[in-house]
């Protein structure tokens, strides 16, 4: 194997010795060339300077004498110097005696003579006499070229340089030579040796290590490839040994494959079998799945239908003259009501979290008015000794982006927890905003829940203890409801309690602000309270009272100072008022407990005295201290929180098949100043529409003869009343009836049992308010 001279060691070697050896030898000639060129730089100086001695004394008597004749002999005879180009010999008086001049010599090599000393260099001599030496009597001036002298400076460094080259291109043969005998040459030995074995065999000879090599790094490589070869041999010889044994176990293997593939074959026979089965049950499964939502639509169709005439006739007889234990017990039933409706939303929506089909909505909505209203409603759950209180943030904006709907289950279900199991003490129900997420907390002193149970609490149909569910009642559906939809939300209910001191339910809901929070109107006056300082009453009026403008003092029992004269005074203690009232007839403002309000002649009594239910809402508060403080504010339906409800002078179109539905939906638009006209099903509604005109038109969907989807289609297809807004009326509260609606041509959408805070939202979106003065 012949490896090209370039590519040899010897000659990597000794190209970089050399080129090391001819940089140092560079350096070395050009250290040299510089002296060289120093001292012929100063011998220049020097010859100039001994031939200006050598024709001074001449030069100074020609001057003194004026004779012009010795003076063009004696500057004719400086020329003969080869490096003096120009002599000129001026007497004392300026005046040219002699002068006499030759051109520069012409080289090509010049121009570096020139670089290194200077194209010429001027000499003046002052003459004088030697008796005289302190007066001049004439100058001599010398013009010298350099070149005669750089020319032999630059032979000389051509030679110094020449010399370098020649003693590098010497040493670097002989360092090659040598390099190749030593180095290159063995291992090109050892290289053929390798190169002519056969890699096949598994015997392989040594190789012969070079002579005079046995120590050094040729020899170690010689004795470490003999080494490999006797490793490689005995590698071959173990592989030999292990195809041998593994041709055995292919032999054992293939009878062994045999015998599974008849057992496969089996196996999979059955598991053919398997999956047919499986597949009868998955579309058993799925019938059933179909089977129970279509059960679910319909028992929420029979359910709300009659809980829908219910709420409605109740909500009617409320409205008209009642006495007092009629006022009641009607409030009581119409009450129970709602719960079974919410207890009914609360079962629906869970089999809608198993289905996966819940939805949220994104709307502008009045959580605190929200919060303020649910507490009212559940207030007469709570007993006469639990103080419950909404202690909302007064900065928290007037409008939130979220879904209404939800937020009211999470409040009312963890509300009414709260009140369940507290018998004394405080429910406190706090709202607050954290930049885009709204903090809903509710605390109470109730019996608490244990560590050990606080887990379980929140899956389906489960209390912590079997006893609480005999001594409290519950079907255990609220917080398994209530932890899912914050699950829904993107958050998390979170739990903190004692037993026998209390629990904490709170939960950070992302609903951004919509609409920053509303000034409340500014009142004046100064406003005394008498309650425990660690009431909720104390706490909700001490962040209410400064912000409204109102002067306050509180007291924790009903000794007032003589000179404590305020304009109103707000207590929750019934036992006060009996020392309070013979000191003092100021304004009272009495906050009881839900039905708990004192009768009329003990009113008088005491009067003037107003009675307010607790949770004081923001807007009752706010008129109560308006009227009892005599200061132009605003009345309830002007305060922020507060709809206006103005009548609809509008003519409607209901089609309902149910008689009771019928009187309800009829009673409720009449007090909102509607003219109803009724229809029992959906074949009577285009003859209607044909012998009057109609601001809108309610439409049940489930009707005998033609249902409410049918007679939608057929308004919609005749074209004559294309903007006539038709609203669904239906007891099915499934997520896809509201989209069956939607397609059928209906604009929007009210379940049953509908309150008719919801009949007002829907009549006020489809039907211009008609404004009274």
């Amino acid at each position: 194997m012949d490896i090209p001279i370039t590519h040899r060691l010897s000659f990597k070697q000794a190209r970089l010795t050399v080129l090391i050896g001819f940089l140092l030898g560079t350096l070395f000639s050009l250290a040299q060339i510089a002296i060289d060129y120093a001292s012929e730089d100063a011998s220049i100086d020097r010859e100039i300077r001994s031939l200006l001695q050598i024709s001074h004394n001449p030069a100074s008597r020609i001057a003194y004498n004026i004779d012009a004749e010795l003076a063009q002999e004696l500057i004719s005879g400086l020329l003969h110097s080869p490096a003096v180009v120009s002599a000129r010999l001026i007497d004392n008086n300026d005046v040219l005696l002699a002068s006499v001049s030759r051109p520069l010599t012409e080289s090509p090599y010049r121009m570096f003579s020139d670089f290194l000393f200077g194209k010429s260099r001027q000499f003046e001599d002052a003459l004088h006499l030697d008796h005289m030496p302190n007066e001049t009597i004439g100058t001599l001036q010398l013009e010298v070229d350099t070149f005669a002298f750089g020319s032999h400076f630059l032979q000389r460094a051509e030679i110094t340089l020449l010399n370098g080259f020649a003693r590098s291109l010497v040493f670097a043969g002989i360092l090659m030579g040598l390099f190749y005998l030593t180095l290159t040459k063995p291992l090109t030995g050892v290289i053929r040796a390798l190169s002519s074995r056969d890699s096949s065999s598994p015997e392989q000879a040594p190789l012969p290590c070079p002579p005079g090599h046995e120590r050094d790094e040729i020899g170690v490589l010689v004795q470490v490839a003999n080494q490999q070869f006797e490793n490689v041999a005995s590698e071959f010889g173990r592989r030999r040994d292990a195809e041998n044994r593994l041709t055995e176990h292919l032999n054992e293997l293939e009878n062994v494959v045999s015998a599974r593939t008849q057992e496969l074959k089996a196996s999979n026979a059955r598991l053919s079998q398997s999956n047919e089965e499986l597949q009868i049950a998955r579309s058993t499964a799925l019938d059933m799945a179909h089977a129970r939502s279509a059960f679910l639509a319909h028992m929420s169709h029979e359910i709300r239908t009659p809980l829908n005439g219910l709420l409605g006739m109740l909500a009617l007889s409320l409205d008209g003259p009642l006495s007092a234990e009629q006022r009641q017990q009607l409030s009581i039933a119409h009450d129970s009501g709602k719960v079974l409706v919410e207890l009914l939303n609360d079962i629906l929506d869970l089999s809608k979290f198993d289905a996966g089909q819940l939805e949220l909505e994104r709307i502008p909505f009045d959580l605190a008015t929200l919060i303020e209203d649910t507490a009212t409603l559940l207030s007469q759950n709570a007993a006469a000794t639990v103080e419950l209180a909404c202690l909302i943030d007064p900065a928290f904006p007037a409008l939130v982006l979220g879904d209404p709907t939800r937020v009211r289950q999470i409040v009312s279900n963890l509300l009414s927890n709260a009140l369940k199991f507290t018998r004394t003490g405080r429910v406190d129900l706090r709202l607050g905003q954290q930049g885009d997420r709204v903090r809903i907390e509710v605390c109470d002193t109730g019996i608490g829940i244990a560590k050990d149970a606080q887990a379980r609490i929140f899956q389906p149909f489960t209390q912590a203890e079997a006893a609480i569910t005999r001594q409290y009642g519950g079907t255990g559906l609220g917080l398994t409801l209530t932890h899912n939809l914050c699950e829904a939300m993107g958050s998390q209910l979170n739990i903190e309690s004692t037993p026998g001191v209390g629990s904490r339910f709170y939960a950070d809901l992302p609903l951004p602000a919509h609409t920053p929070a509303t000034p409340w109107p500014r009142l004046k006056g100064r406003v005394v309270v008498v309650s425990p300082l660690n009431s909720g009453l104390t706490e909700l009026l001490s962040r209410l009272l400064p912000e409204w403008g109102i002067e306050y003092r509180h007291f924790s029992t009903p000794d007032l100072h003589p000179d404590t004269q305020p304009d109103l005074l707000i207590t929750d203690c019934l036992e006060c008022l009996v020392g309070i009232r013979p000191a003092t007839r100021i304004p009272i403002l009495l906050v009881t407990a839900y039905g708990n309000f004192m009768p009329a002649s003990q009113v008088e009594a005491l009067a003037p005295l107003q009675q307010q239910a607790r949770p004081l809402s923001r807007a009752v508060l706010h008129q109560a201290l308006s009227r009892s403080l005599k200061t132009d504010a605003l009345m309830p339906d002007d305060l922020p929180g507060s709809p206006l409800v103005a009548p609809h002078r509008a003519r409607i179109l209901l089609v309902e098949d149910n008689p009771v539905n019928q009187l309800v939906a009829k009673g409720m638009l009449s007090k909102l100043g509607c003219e109803v006209v009724v229809s029992s099903h959906g074949g009577e509604v285009l003859q209607q529409l044909e012998r009057g005109r109609f601001d809108l038109v309610l439409m049940d969907c489930n009707m005998p003869v033609m249902n409410g989807y049918e007679a939608t289609r057929l308004i919609r297809q005749s074209g004559k009343w294309p903007d006539l807004p038709i609203i669904a009326l239906t007891a099915n509260a499934m997520p896809e009836e509201r989209e069956h609606c939607r397609t059928a041509g209906m604009n929007d959408y009210l379940a049953k049992p509908f309150h008719r805070e919801e009949l007002i939202t829907v009549l006020d979106q489809w039907i211009p308010v008609v404004q009274t003065n």
